[in-house]
């Protein structure tokens, strides 16, 4: 919930203080996923060496600390840019840290043959939040300013905290603590490079990061661009998203037994890229809000079918360094969020979608017929 919030709530925060730039949202959301790509290695060796748990405990409360400083800057007149930056390399700091083991957490609940349904459904649960966050936060920015909004999120991260301190599970790490952080990253890597059906999952991660992404970030500007939406226009927005990625999380939990999963996931990455393609050229509001609704069931259930087979084929001491090369992606769709709002300064938001969009759908195709191993994958 303090994620979903916190993205529209900081969008506009950004339009308010650069006077409707993309390329301004696309720095602090590079901001935040920069990290990602540094420091995930390190939370995947932390999540296969320590308590799983207290990770998250320990990074989501330094979370609370840096949105209640956002929020009272806001609060007082005093926000800067700059501000805005250097909160997002605190925040995607601490989502490096946490997301590993807040994945791999999930197998150490469940046996190896419901895990896919097990990540799905907890994949459904944050897409929830994906639905009632950005409505709400939207029509409460209306009422509470931006200011009061994050205050709010500080208090969702909270709540989070509190309900994670009564998981049991996740308490141990499998590495071998006498080894070095790094000796142990490289481990991750030489494992994943030696197993091509992990390499092919992972190399499935970076091309949707690189290119079906982006739109999420060019968002704000794009509905202000194109269909002249306020905070409220956006919110419905993502929450239509939100209700996609549900459905689509929901579809792959509710199946007990999905085969030919490499073609699935393949097939998968090819409809994301036309999808997106065609929601840039959207020139209605109806018509945006129910392709984006697909967009959301598309890449929730190719996010959540890729994490699966990620955890599925990952031995158990590897878990959390496999799940933390999967998470550099997100840091991945920042940087190619910046070139994509540089482009969408030039020749329009729509356009820069375009683009990205028809470059998913290349790729895709250019991935089915050079990794004819994959496409072998149960």
């Amino acid at each position: 919930m303090a994620i979903s919030m916190q993205m529209i709530t900081r969008g506009w925060l950004i339009l308010r203080l650069t006077d409707d730039s993309p390329f301004a949202l696309s720095l602090v959301v590079l901001s935040f996923g920069l990290p990602m790509t540094i420091v995930s290695p390190f939370g995947g060796a932390l999540a296969d060496r320590f308590s799983r748990r207290k990770i998250i405990i320990l990074t989501q409360s330094i979370n609370i600390i840096m949105t209640l400083i956002l929020a009272t800057l806001d609060l007082t007149g005093l926000i800067r840019f700059w501000h805005l930056i250097v909160t997002g390399v605190a925040n995607g700091t601490m989502a490096s840290l946490n997301m590993p083991s807040r994945q791999s957490i999930v197998s150490d609940m469940v046996p190896a043959d419901d895990l896919m349904n097990a990540i799905s459904l907890n994949s459904s649960g944050m897409n929830i939040t994906r639905i009632v966050g950005p409505a709400l936060a939207g029509v409460l920015i209306v009422f509470l300013d931006t200011a009061g909004v994050l205050y709010l999120i500080a208090l969702a991260y909270a709540i989070a905290v509190l309900f994670t301190a009564f998981i049991a599970e996740g308490e141990k790490g499998k590495s071998k603590k006498g080894r070095g952080m790094v000796t142990d990253i490289f481990d991750g890597v030489k494992y994943a490079k030696g197993d091509p059906t992990l390499f092919g999952l992972l190399i499935l991660c970076f091309v949707p990061a690189l290119f079906g992404f982006p739109y999420v970030a060019l968002l704000p500007a794009w509905s202000k661009e194109v269909l002249n939406a306020g905070s409220d226009g956006l919110g419905l927005l993502m929450m239509c998203m939100g209700i996609g990625s549900l459905i689509g999380s929901l579809v792959l939990a509710s199946l007990k037994k999905l085969r030919k999963r490499g073609y699935v996931i393949m097939a998968a990455s090819l409809v994301w890229g036309l999808l997106l393609t065609t929601f840039s050229q959207c020139i209605s509001y109806p018509t945006a809000l129910s392709v984006v609704f697909f967009l959301g069931v598309i890449s929730a259930f190719f996010m959540a079918l890729n994490m699966s087979l990620l955890q599925y084929y990952a031995s158990e001491n590897m878990r959390g360094r496999i799940v933390s090369l999967s998470m550099m992606t997100f840091g991945i769709m920042p940087l190619s969020a910046v070139p994509f709002g540089a482009i969408a300064e030039r020749i329009g938001t729509d356009n820069s979608l375009m683009i990205a969009g028809v470059l998913l759908c290349l790729f895709a195709f250019l991935f089915f017929f050079t990794y004819p191993k994959f496409r072998n994958v149960s």
